[in-house]
């Protein structure tokens, strides 16, 4: 009987998506959909790889006479994303700037004028899912857009409250965290933790099975994985999303694997059914030192790389 590898028996279950800004790697592992956020965009434009369509989208822009940094940074993060649909057969991730994480007004026009790029290109909204981080103005954007077909992945998730704020406002998706949560417990705790019992992939798990026992049609993908211990652990999701390191190690990987979330094993979770409005949701992330803690690092860290890139782009504009 044939060997499979870790990956080929995954995507039986759980639908693959690759958590990089890298055409090639994206084209290797054959995923069905693509993430991106500030870090990966930042991270492949300073590649040597892609510096022919950086300089392509600045030049271009100078040439229009755009006169604004934002809009060149827009222009690049849909050319990227545009380029990764003609490779996947499914959907791109873009991210709304993480410094309109708390302005209502301000992500919904971002958002808004994201989709209008992509449309204008020729690329359906349905293709498209709009990143924004899970603070509770985040969770309203989402609300409003997804009445607009403009479909939402909820990022920076850390706790069920989140995720069950999300569900409510009928969000398409949601990407919690896994080893930014096990990165806070151990540093907080100083023990390892390793299967079943990393504090991640219990979360993840909580989520799915919350979400499929009350018969919630938002999808989990788990993201921000350490190791391929998480990601066994997690077959069934409905999406992970994965660097392409990890990809790789599970494409070399051979051990047979074993299905870990499931529809029939959430309906017998005993998971009590939650109420969150806009003061639960806040009183309830303030009880949760770790998610409190893990949003705001990953907004300060998501903005700290949108200001880089900003820069690196508009000393570009000046030279061109």
């Amino acid at each position: 009987m044939e060997q499979r590898s870790v990956l080929d028996q995954i995507k039986e279950h759980t639908i693959i998506v690759a958590d990089t800004g890298d055409f090639d790697s994206i084209r290797q592992y054959e995923p069905r959909d693509a993430t991106t956020n500030p870090s990966l965009i930042l991270k492949a434009a300073k590649q040597d790889d892609y510096a022919e369509l950086v300089q392509g989208v600045v030049q271009k822009a100078k040439s229009e006479g755009v006169d604004s940094v934002d809009e060149v940074m827009d222009r690049l993060l849909v050319r990227f994303g545009v380029s990764i649909l003609e490779i996947v057969p499914g959907r791109v991730s873009t991210e709304v700037d993480a410094r309109l994480s708390f302005d209502r007004e301000g992500s919904l026009a971002k958002a808004r004028s994201l989709i209008n790029r992509y449309e204008e290109l020729g690329f359906s909204r349905d293709r498209v899912l709009i990143k924004l981080a899970t603070t509770w103005e985040g969770v309203e954007v989402s609300r409003e857009l997804e009445k607009e077909g403009i479909h939402c992945n909820m990022t920076l998730l850390f706790s069920l409250v989140q995720a069950v704020a999300c569900a409510e406002a009928g969000s398409r998706l949601i990407s919690p965290f896994v080893g930014r949560i096990l990165d806070w417990f151990k540093q907080n705790t100083g023990e390892s933790y390793e299967g079943a019992e990393d504090p991640g992939v219990q979360s993840v798990t909580e989520i799915y099975n919350y979400y499929k026992k009350f018969g919630y049609e938002t999808e989990v993908m788990g993201a921000s994985f350490r190791n391929t211990g998480e990601i066994k652990e997690l077959v069934g999701c409905d999406l992970l999303t994965i660097s392409p390191g990890l990809l790789q190690e599970m494409k070399e990987d051979f051990s047979p694997l074993e299905l870990k979330l499931s529809e029939e094993t959430a309906s017998q979770s005993d998971l009590s059914r939650m109420e969150i409005g806009e003061s639960s949701f806040r009183f309830l992330m303030n009880e949760d030192e770790m998610a409190t803690v893990k949003l705001a690092e990953g907004i300060r860290k998501f903005s700290a790389d949108v200001r880089s890139l900003e820069t690196m782009l508009g000393e570009m504009f000046s030279a061109a």
